[in-house]
């Protein structure tokens, strides 16, 4: 296979190149946004839910563009960037009475998925106001979750697409690289978890944990059109113990290097944190291996 470009796993070859070549003059009108939903058709390159693949084929577009192997249309205006001015979560009042009991106590708790429902801007306040990060916007296909005991919400999740590279994870796996970017769209990251401040509840967050992650593939199924096989998180040292996770049979995969996702310089520029993953299918080593 004649390969003249790669991007994001997908690979162009020269006959592929040709046929980019051939619908942006067979539409000498249209907007880059308009010819990456034509590519999209003509490739029938769509999402596990059916949906266009179009921000990725706008960006291989755009690195074609750039090694001058297309010309591109002139951008014919600039959207604003809304996650640039995207502004802070405003803050919300709710009942903050101390809720101490035995876990028994509280009764039935319900998980209730948020994103893209009225309840979203409390889970981004919550957030915002109480978790040591503070709010930010999840990257890729992501879920929120508010737990509630009756109508008082007890906590928070986050879940987002993984990090594509993760070398304790990688080595856990034993996936090659060409499965892990075949295969990281089935990884879930938790990026969030909170319990409200006021809430002392022992064993309440290893219970939490231990019920999230039975319902977690299904609830991505059902938004997104695929499962997921393995879910990670990142626990800080400096601050935390990770004690909850390790009591819902997280496994620790190993330590980060600080160095993030972009960096140049080979050199620490943040805390190394711990990486602990929780398998949600006996066998996720060979889902996520498998190619094609």
């Amino acid at each position: 296979m004649d390969v003249v470009f790669t991007y994001r796993g997908r690979r162009v070859t020269a006959s592929d190149l040709g046929q980019v070549r051939a619908l942006i003059a067979a539409h000498p009108r249209a907007s880059r946004r308009a010819l990456s939903k034509h590519l999209c058709e003509a490739w029938q390159w769509v999402q596990p839910n059916g949906s266009p693949r179009d921000m990725v084929c706008r960006g291989l577009m755009l690195g074609l563009h750039r090694a001058g192997l297309i010309e591109l249309p002139a951008r014919h205006r600039r959207p604003p960037n809304p996650l640039a001015r995207r502004g802070r979560p405003r803050a919300v009042e709710i009942d903050r009475t101390a809720v101490r009991a035995r876990l028994r106590a509280l009764g039935a708790l319900e998980f209730v998925q948020v994103r893209r429902t009225a309840a979203e801007p409390l889970f981004n306040a919550l957030i915002e106001a109480h978790h040591y990060l503070g709010y930010t916007q999840p990257v890729g296909e992501h879920l929120k979750y508010l737990v509630y005991a009756g109508a008082r919400p007890l906590a928070c999740f986050a879940w987002s697409s993984a990090p594509r590279h993760l070398a304790p994870r990688d080595r856990f796996i034993g996936w090659s690289a060409a499965a892990r970017r075949h295969n990281i769209r089935f990884v879930a990251y938790n990026p969030r978890f909170l319990i409200l401040p006021w809430v002392e509840v022992r064993h309440l967050a290893s219970h939490l944990l231990a019920r999230m992650v039975r319902r977690l593939s299904a609830d991505w199924q059902d938004l997104y059109g695929h499962p997921v096989y393995f879910a990670e998180t990142f626990v800080d040292p400096e601050r935390f113990r990770g004690t909850c996770y390790r009591a819902a049979n997280w496994i620790h995969l190993g330590t980060t290097t600080g160095r993030g996702k972009d960096d140049l310089t080979h050199r620490p520029n943040r805390s190394c944190k711990d990486v602990l993953g929780y398998p949600l299918i006996a066998q996720f080593r060979e889902r996520l291996a498998e190619l094609g």
